[in-house]
């Protein structure tokens, strides 16, 4: 059973790894023996994460990269290669959702701007299929890895106020499905395509929506998310890592394109 789960030696490429989610995700994979490389815009939040898993005893490289930039992420396979070796395993966790996107009273539907939704969708989407077609490349010339985005429950459930991010998000369940069955059908029987679909965590870009800054109470819209979650309460970082380690390893080794709910039970519950 130990083999079944081990993923020592992998390579693993984590983009968006210098936020709360991916980061520890780095470091429960860092400490189960594979080597990460931490990509994330924030030059210092990556670096901050490798050291922390080299603190660890593991081995890891902080690299600077912007998942809409095909050609930084070109340079960043190459410094992979050289400090890591060639990469089996990617995860796309770079994403988010941007203010002026977001309905409210002071921005209706009707007056969302182009751009911030194109924004949003590019981020979360492109900034997914860039990566697996600079980072596959390794796993096509090797005859195997594993793929695994962050997908949201937003992709099985849209969320009122965020229109584009749960577009996105929606989109990369579909291209999930769609790569798993490309790359059996083209490349590799052995390359896996899977997604997890997180519920509510509380991370920096969404602690003051649900949670008061002052107070630490519950807002109204993260009243409203704890009523419709079964478990009664928002995951915890680490609640992903078992989700995580079972899709990356041969543990699921007859499993691809597919996104696995990691929600408390959110998606489950009708509301009555």
């Amino acid at each position: 059973m130990k083999n079944l789960f081990d993923i020592r030696e992998k390579h693993i490429v984590i983009t968006g790894a210098g936020g709360v989610l991916c980061g520890q995700m780095a470091k429960v994979l860092g400490s189960a023996g594979a080597k990460v490389a931490v990509l994330d815009l924030n030059e210092s939040a990556a670096d901050k994460v490798a050291d922390q898993i080299r603190k660890q005893g593991g081995t890891a490289v902080g690299v600077k990269c912007n998942v809409l930039d095909k050609v930084t992420l070109e340079q960043a396979r190459e410094k992979i290669h050289t400090e890591l070796g060639k990469i089996d395993i990617l995860i796309n966790g770079a994403g988010g959702n941007k203010k002026e996107a977001t309905t409210s009273p002071q921005m209706p539907f009707f007056d969302m701007p182009a751009d911030a939704i194109r924004f949003v969708f590019d981020l979360n989407f492109i900034g997914t299929l860039l990566p697996c077609q600079v980072f596959g490349k390794d796993m096509v010339e090797q005859d195997g890895g594993v793929i695994l985005n962050v997908s949201s429950m937003n992709a099985f459930r849209p969320l009122t106020k965020i229109a584009a991010y749960s577009a996105a998000k929606a989109a990369i369940g579909n291209f999930t499905q769609w790569l798993a069955v490309h790359m059996c059908q083209n490349y590799s029987k052995n390359i896996r395509v899977n997604a997890i679909a997180p519920g509510f965590f509380l991370t920096e870009q969404n602690r003051f929506l649900l949670t008061d800054e002052k107070t630490g109470e519950l807002t109204a819209r993260g009243k409203t998310i704890i009523d419709h979650t079964p478990m009664s309460r928002f995951g915890e970082a680490d609640e992903l890592s078992g989700t995580v380690l079972w899709l990356l390893s041969d543990a699921a080794k007859f499993v691809t394109g597919i996104s696995v709910p990691v929600d408390g039970g959110f998606s489950a519950f009708s509301g009555v």
